[in-house]
């Protein structure tokens, strides 16, 4: 048996219907057209996982900053389900913390889960993410409608309340 061959590429205006048909098949709530159209220029925030050429996944970043602060915000992180647990999501995540490894300049990474969703809870937990809250009431037309903010923290607080590399 041959190894399959698993790799990134990039988001591009020519595959981006592949990417809204990914999301529309993985995710339980329907991203509109600002999202795509950031998307585009995200850069290295945003890649396809292929499997054997065909896409499989996906993961869209974005960075937030927030009162000093400056966190990446993974929107969007998901596989086909006949594709899980082959190393594509561990692939994908591997990417966005090389990504903030080579910035330097990240203070923590976090996405949402929704709370049923067990699976990726411990997905995330292997990578050192961390629930740190749970938002009531924050999908809309879905249930449950609770999410976990998940979260790894990149930089180790000071005494004086700073953060440091």
């Amino acid at each position: 048996m041959t190894r399959a061959n698993i790799e990134l590429g990039n988001v591009t205006p020519h595959n981006i219907k592949q990417l809204k048909q990914l999301n529309t098949v993985v995710f339980p709530v329907t991203y509109n057209d600002k999202f795509y159209k950031d998307v585009l220029e995200a850069g290295e925030l945003a890649k396809l996982a292929y499997y054997n050429d065909i896409v499989v996944g996906a993961v869209c970043c974005r960075i937030d900053t927030v009162e000093k602060s400056r966190k990446l915000y993974i929107m969007t992180l998901g596989c086909l389900y006949p594709y899980r647990r082959l190393g594509i999501g561990t692939m994908m995540v591997e990417h966005v913390l090389k990504y903030v490894e080579e910035d330097g300049n990240f203070d923590s990474i976090f996405l949402h889960v929704q709370i049923s969703n067990e699976g990726a809870i411990d997905f995330y937990k292997k990578f050192g993410f961390e629930i740190v809250e749970t938002k009531q009431h924050y999908y809309k037309r879905i249930e449950p409608a609770d999410a976990h903010v998940l979260q790894k923290n990149l930089r180790k607080p000071t005494t004086n309340g700073t953060h440091e590399q």
